[in-house]
C-alpha cells in the first residue's frame, strides 16, 4: 500500500518541507512574471491553442511516478466495487457541480461573468492532480487511478449537457440570465487524452514492462523509490511556471482574485469533508477514503480553461476566473494533505473496504 509522504515515516528534506517549497515556487513564479517579461513571453510562446506545453509537461512528469506504482492487475476488482463507484459517481456529478454553483450563486451573484467561470470549474471534474494529492496523502493508488478512469469517461460523455444545464438552464429559474456555452466532445476528449492519457500509459507500461524484465520485487523497492521524487520536483516547476503565466492576475485585480477564491476556497474544503464523512458511512478503507475525498474535492482546472478561453476569449473575466482556480486549489489541496494525515487518512493495511475485513476475520 502507498506510505504518506508528509506522516507516518521518516522523510526526506524535499518531504519535510513540500508546504514551504510550494509557497516558495508560489512566490519565485509571481517575481519571475513580475520583473522578467522575456521570460513570461519566452513560456507564453510554447503555447499551442488553449495548452500551455510547459504545464502540461510538468503534469505529465507529475502523473508517472503515481500511475507507475498502480498495480494494474488490481484495477477490475476497483470497478467491480460498486459501493464505491457509487459513491464517487455521487460525489462527482451531483454533489460537487451542485454545491459549486450554489457558492458560485452566493458569492459572486453580482458578479456573472466570474460566476461562470467558477461554475465552469465545479462541472471540470479532477483527472491529472488528484493522483498527485492522493499520493502525497498515502491513498489508495489503484482506486485512485480507477476512480480517475470512471470520471473521465463521464466527464467526455456528460460535460457539455452538465455545462448546458447549469449555465443554460438552470440560471433563469433563480433569477439570473442564462450563458450559451457550447463544448464539443472532442475538445474533452482531447484534455482527457493529453493529462491523463499520456501518463497513463507511460505508467502502465513501465509497471508491464520494467516489472517483468527486473521483477515487482526490484519493481516496487528500488525502482520505484527512485522516480518517486520526481513528483514533488515537477509539481514545484509546474507551480513555478503557473504562476509566472498566470500569478500576475493576482497580482494586477487582487480584489477580483480574491472574490472569486472565497466559493472555491469554501468549495473545497466543503467537499473534502463531506466526501470523508460520506465514503466512511458507506464503509470504506482509510487508504480509499483518501482517494474518494481528494477525487471528490479537486477539479480539471485544465479543462475549465481550455472551455473558457475558446468560448469567451482569452481576455475575458470568465478565463480570468478559471485561471485563478489552479492557483487557489494548490495550497488549499497541500493543506488537505496534511489535514488527511492527521486523520490518519491512507495509513491504514488490508482489505479495500471494511466488509471485506470482517469477511475475512
Amino acid at each position: 500500500m502507498s506510505q504518506p509522504l508528509l506522516v507516518g515515516r521518516r522523510l526526506s528534506l524535499l518531504d519535510r518541507f513540500l508546504t514551504v517549497w510550494i509557497f516558495l515556487a508560489m512566490a519565485l513564479g509571481l517575481l519571475i512574471g513580475r520583473t522578467l517579461p522575456a521570460v513570461v513571453a519566452a513560456l507564453g510562446h510554447l503555447d499551442s491553442g488553449t495548452v500551455s506545453w510547459p504545464i502540461a509537461a510538468g503534469l505529465i512528469v507529475m502523473l508517472y511516478p503515481p500511475l507507475a506504482k498502480v498495480r494494474y492487475g488490481e484495477l477490475g476488482r476497483v470497478f467491480a466495487d460498486l459501493r464505491v463507484l457509487l459513491v464517487s459517481l455521487i460525489q462527482n456529478w451531483v454533489v460537487g457541480p451542485v454545491l459549486m454553483a450554489v457558492l458560485a450563486v452566493l458569492f459572486l451573484r453580482q458578479h456573472p461573468a466570474f460566476m461562470t467561470g467558477v461554475m465552469l470549474i465545479g462541472l471540470a471534474r479532477c483527472i491529472a492532480m488528484v493522483l498527485v494529492w492522493n499520493d502525497l496523502a498515502g491513498g489508495q493508488p489503484e482506486y485512485a487511478a480507477g476512480l480517475v478512469a470512471f470520471n473521465s469517461l463521464f466527464q467526455m460523455l456528460f460535460y457539455a449537457a452538465y455545462a448546458y444545464l447549469f449555465l443554460t438552464v438552470l440560471p433563469p429559474l433563480v433569477g439570473l440570465a442564462a450563458v450559451a456555452v457550447h463544448v464539443s466532445f472532442g475538445q474533452v476528449a482531447r484534455t482527457v487524452a493529453l493529462y491523463l492519457g499520456v501518463p497513463l500509459v507511460a505508467g502502465a507500461l513501465t509497471r508491464l514492462w520494467l516489472g517483468r524484465r527486473i521483477g515487482q520485487e526490484a519493481y516496487e523497492h528500488r525502482f520505484l523509490p527512485k522516480i518517486a521524487p520526481l513528483t514533488l520536483m515537477a509539481l514545484l516547476s509546474t507551480i513555478v511556471v503557473m504562476f509566472t503565466l498566470q500569478g500576475q492576475a493576482i497580482l494586477q485585480l487582487p480584489a477580483d482574485a480574491g472574490l472569486v477564491a472565497l466559493p472555491l476556497v469554501a468549495y473545497f474544503v466543503l467537499m473534502f469533508a463531506f466526501s470523508v464523512v460520506l465514503s466512511r458511512r458507506a464503509g470504506a478503507r482509510p487508504e480509499v477514503v483518501t482517494a474518494l475525498a481528494f477525487t471528490a474535492a479537486s477539479n480539471n482546472f485544465e479543462l475549465a480553461i481550455a472551455v473558457a478561453i475558446g468560448v469567451f476569449g482569452i481576455s475575458s473575466a470568465v478565463a480570468f476566473a478559471t485561471v485563478i482556480g489552479p492557483l487557489v486549489e494548490v495550497p488549499v489541496m497541500i493543506g488537505l494533505v496534511t489535514v488527511a494525515g492527521r486523520l490518519h487518512l491512507g495509513q491504514a493495511k488490508g482489505p479495500f473496504l471494511l466488509a471485506d475485513e470482517a469477511k475475512e476475520g
